[in-house]
């Protein structure tokens, strides 16, 4: 078989902040792929505003450089397991994988998620040690730890003999010694070790066509566009082909456009071959895992896994006391076309009606995935509420399971007690523990995924902000009997509507932990605070102060209260009980009762026990 010696397709795996992104900003730049006078913009494969600021990979992209007469496409990867159905897609779309770990850190839970997708499809791996100039860097141990992770993982022989190149991509350098001092003053070592070691793919492109689906975008001027590979044959613009769908119905269409990529831009092409990485539009229902063959010769490729969710909320139209003050969109029928619009490009995401015709149960793979769905709603200008995350408990041989994860943490050794404690009550148990001599620990756990809901802020309290926690999906088992995690303290609940005052703060402030500043507009039955103890207590933050007309001497000290602790989306999330929601406006976060009046959240707790 004759193979395409001047393309190679790799997917890159690397742990959040390991320096993926920049390894890829480096290669852009060496590789000549922009012209001198165009400016390549700091981490441009994060192309989504969310993915800049957190420094995570949501979506996977496609990039690709031109290198020596090679074309080089590059898939980046998502990073973290909530993101896992894009992972196995892309797998399917390269011939190789280039991983690459922090010359300090090591191998993480998240790479492994992706690795061993990767080892599973037999892929070829290249290693890259980056950030060698690390003062604390020990990269022969990291590749030891790579090569065991490995091993742990299945790789197969062929696999365990990964070839390595040592990099600091802020500095543009790169070598194939792990001395720093031996680094280059260019990528070349990387560019040449991924031509070298990376398979070709094979040249079949005067065979009957076949592209499958792995990845949708979509563009108000285009449609829906699937992207995908050629995996044999070829596919050229105007070309008359038939889609077959998931239930094996087919249906003929056109190809309107074909696009290439370049650097980071999307190219129009006349024509595609065998093992190019393409997107398609002209289809407008086409979806993940169909496959495109010639009218007369119909010929299905395997359908591709799609990850099942494992994490549901309820999202629920607002309707708190200052419902449609902030949002552009707050109608049961905008919030449900946005919903189903995502459902276009996310696979992994499931919108389920629910009896009323103003809330939806809308399933994801874990707490990130569905997060950053409510961030980027809110971004758009919608107003929503949502419910507590709830497991997805499924029926496997008879018994009732539930999703457990591998747990990986870095603490002081002096919080190691606490956090040991705190996740074998919410069910974990311990599987690993390793004490590098430096004062930090490294502790790994299988969790039940319930337990997980809501434990990133007492694990950051308990460890002072010192630890590390990284979770990944596991495995479903059976469900645990018994408290298995949530929150085990009450909240300050307002009993009045009014703007917070500093007088009526300072009342209660001891109470536990306030979460408004005064000047804050505040409705009965909204959570004001965290409670020091067990069980809600309500309180009256909007009192003024009586005013007497005595003075006396210390009638007028100034009023000093605490500063107030401002919830992020993900920390309201997880502060969430069984009857609470987060109210979600593009300027606002409040958390807030399901019922908002005291005597009625009274009786229905009586009925319901």
């Amino acid at each position: 078989m004759t193979k395409r010696t001047d393309l190679r397709n790799v997917a890159i795996i690397a742990h959040v902040d390991h320096g993926k992104t920049t390894i890829v900003d480096e290669l852009l730049k060496q590789s000549g792929t922009y012209n001198d006078h165009e400016q390549v913009e700091e981490r441009a494969m994060d192309s989504n505003a969310i993915e800049k600021e957190r420094g995570i990979t949501i979506l996977a992209k496609n990039t690709a450089i031109n290198y020596k007469g090679t074309h080089i496409n590059i898939m980046d990867t998502p990073g973290h397991a909530d993101f896992g159905g894009e992972v196995e897609r892309i797998m399917k779309m390269v011939d190789g994988v280039c991983l690459i770990v922090d010359a300090y850190e090591g191998t993480m839970p998240q790479t492994r998620f992706v690795l061993k997708k990767a080892l599973e499809q037999k892929l070829t791996p290249i290693v890259v040690v980056n950030k060698i100039d690390r003062p604390s860097a020990r990269p022969e141990e990291v590749v030891d730890e790579v090569l065991e992770l490995f091993i742990e993982l299945g790789a197969d022989d062929s696999q365990l003999e990964f070839p390595v190149v040592y990099t600091s991509a802020l500095n543009g350098t790169s070598s194939l010694s792990s001395d720093p001092a031996d680094q280059e003053s260019t990528m070349d070592p990387v560019f040449d070790l991924i031509v070298d070691a990376i398979p070709a793919p094979e040249d079949n492109s005067d065979e009957a066509l076949q592209f499958q689906v792995s990845l949708l975008d979509y563009n108000d001027y285009v449609g829906r566009i699937g992207i995908g590979r050629v995996f044999r044959g070829t596919m050229s613009v105007g070309q008359s082909v038939s889609l077959i769908k998931l239930d094996g119905t087919v249906k003929n269409f056109r190809v309107t456009k074909l696009f290439g990529f370049l650097g980071l831009k999307r190219v129009e092409i006349q024509e595609a071959k065998a093992g190019d990485l393409i997107a398609v539009s002209g289809m407008e229902d086409i979806f993940v895992g169909e496959t495109v063959t010639p009218q007369n010769q119909l010929d299905a490729l395997p359908v591709l896994r799609i990850d099942e969710p494992t994490l549901q909320m309820k999202f629920v139209t607002n309707n708190s006391p200052f419902a449609g003050r902030e949002g552009k969109f707050v109608t049961s029928r905008k919030i449900e076309e946005r919903l189903l619009a995502e459902l276009q490009t996310d696979v992994s995401l499931r919108v389920e009606p629910t009896e009323t015709p103003d809330a939806w149960i809308v399933s994801g793979r874990g707490e990130l995935h569905l997060s950053i769905l409510i961030e980027n709603l809110r971004r758009e200008g919608f107003e929503l509420q949502v419910s507590k995350a709830e497991v997805i408990v499924r029926e496997i041989d008879g018994k009732k399971c539930e999703p457990y994860e591998d747990v990986q943490v870095d603490v002081p050794e002096e919080y190691m007690g606490g956090v040991i404690e705190s996740l074998s009550s919410r069910k974990g148990e311990m599987k690993n523990m390793e004490n590098n001599g430096s004062g930090q620990v490294r502790l790994q756990f299988l969790v039940p995924s319930r337990g997980l809901i809501g434990y990133t802020t007492e694990f950051m309290s308990l460890t002072r902000g010192y630890g590390i926690i990284n979770h990944t999906y596991d495995s479903y088992q059976p469900v645990q009997k018994g408290y298995v995690g949530g929150r085990r303290i009450g909240a300050l609940v307002s009993m009045e509507t009014g703007k917070a005052t500093t007088y009526g703060i300072m009342q209660v402030e001891d109470r536990g932990t306030i979460f408004v500043e005064p000047g804050t507009e505040i409705y009965e039955g909204m959570i004001v605070g965290q409670n020091a103890r067990d069980g809600d207590i309500t309180v009256n933050i909007v009192r003024q102060k009586q005013m007497t007309n005595v003075r006396s001497a210390n009638k007028d000290q100034t009023n000093v209260i605490k500063t107030p602790r401002k919830l992020t989306l993900e920390e309201s999330l997880e502060f969430l009980a069984d009857d609470e929601y987060c109210e979600v406006t593009p300027e606002s976060i409040r958390l807030r009762k399901k019922i908002l009046n005291k005597n009625e959240r009274e009786k229905a707790q009586k009925k319901s026990k």
